[in-house]
């Protein structure tokens, strides 16, 4: 009897996560045909605000796409064709996430950098300009105390290398967050110095062949495919909206990839998996742990992890349903996605952005869609957190 007890008390909290899962599960399937329509509202109404021409929604988790539609039109032009979830995007500063993050930590992982080296072992133009204290870590999380600087149009990477010397650091370094393209300028290229690779092409072997990204790239052959972004009154097609990306050749560090809804959804998934997809692993599981872990800085009020945003001025995409640990990230050109390991569910918006006056609308607008999504498909937190622990 003693022993029945024993093992009852033990099988009961797993039953009980067991049981809560498929409950909650069945009650999701239920609702889900019912509750798709908000998330057509959301869009479309988006779409006649004329704040997007278009976009795309996917939302999954680690195994599979659970829900994925297109949106509007490509463009602002009149006779633009119509959005299609295999539509190509400029998805702006996710490069930081998709491309320069995980290269770097790559690296970190293979032992060819740390991310504590000074950034001065990688730039030694660094040398007497007073930036000894900034390591390569700094970078990742906007805490160098760097801002951002014009280029040369003629010779647009060693600009950006002496004006990051050159200037007066705002704050003290590991301390004041402070959001600038240029650390991640310079950590393409630290890429391209330890690898004597560019990024687009370290980025591409390591991560993209091997995670099936067929569309994901720094220069989209297929440009017909791609959605328009608006730049000093042009509409771009296959060019990076980005003025600086262009400068530096169409591949940066902050910006400049292309890619599709379904290519990004494999990325999350990997992310969601530890580091591997359909046998395929592209990082192990403690680099994506750290990755992801929280990095403190103005006292705690802003909390990013490796490239990654977790809780700062820019998390609007985390929306009302997801994790304290769930994280993600914002493009200009009005992409975004969120990652929360505690339920198993990610989202992505890609769109056609046309309004870029109104922050506060794009922002709502991915916040919103990020709390349907919750609502909608994921595991509510108190299980994710069950299942979690009764997992250790």
């Amino acid at each position: 009897m003693r022993f029945n007890t024993f093992i009852w008390g033990r099988l009961r909290p797993l039953l009980r996560s067991i049981c809560g899962c498929l409950l909650v599960i069945l009650l999701a399937s239920a609702c889900c045909a019912a509750d798709q329509p908000r998330i057509d509202s959301l869009l479309n109404e988006a779409i006649g605000r004329d704040l997007i021409a278009g976009g795309v929604v996917l939302i999954g988790n680690r195994d599979k796409i659970l829900f994925e539609k297109a949106y509007g039109r490509t463009s602002p032009f009149p006779d633009a064709p119509p959005m299609s979830v295999d539509t190509i995007f400029d998805i702006a500063s996710l490069t930081k996430v998709t491309a320069t993050t995980p290269s770097v930590l790559k690296l970190a992982e293979e032992g060819r950098l740390s991310l504590l080296d000074p950034v001065i072992k990688w730039f030694p133009e660094f040398a007497g300009k007073g930036k000894d204290a900034i390591l390569v870590m700094n970078l990742l999380t906007h805490t160098s105390g760097l801002d951002d600087v014009p280029l040369s149009s003629v010779n647009p990477m060693p600009s950006a290398i002496e004006g990051a010397a050159s200037q007066k650091l705002k704050g003290e370094v590991g301390h004041r967050f402070r959001y600038a393209d240029l650390n991640f300028i310079l950590l393409a290229e630290l890429v391209r110095r330890a690898t004597g690779a560019p990024l687009d092409l370290y980025a591409g072997v390591s991560f993209y062949r091997p995670l099936g990204m067929s569309d994901t790239a720094f220069h989209p052959r297929e440009t017909g495919r791609c959605s328009g972004t608006i730049s000093d009154d042009r509409v771009l097609f296959g060019e990076p909206q980005d003025y600086l990306c262009r400068q530096l050749g169409g591949v940066a560090g902050h910006a400049g990839l292309f890619s599709t809804a379904r290519d990004l959804a494999r990325f999350c998934r990997m992310m969601l998996s530890g580091g591997a997809l359909e046998g395929k692993r592209v990082l192990a599981q403690r680099t994506v742990d750290q990755m992801t872990a929280p990095y403190f800085s103005r006292g705690g009020m802003v909390v990013r992890g490796l490239g990654w945003d977790i809780s700062s001025p820019f998390s609007a995409p985390r929306g009302e349903g997801f994790s304290r640990i769930s994280f993600g990230h914002t493009g200009y050109s009005g992409s975004s996605i969120w990652i929360d390991p505690t339920t198993d569910t990610f989202v992505i918006l890609l769109t056609a952005r046309l309004e870029y006056r109104k922050a506060h609308d794009i922002n709502k607008l991915r916040g919103d869609l990020s709390t349907l999504a919750a609502q909608i498909f994921g595991i509510p937190v108190e299980f994710g957190d069950m299942a979690r622990f009764n997992d250790e």
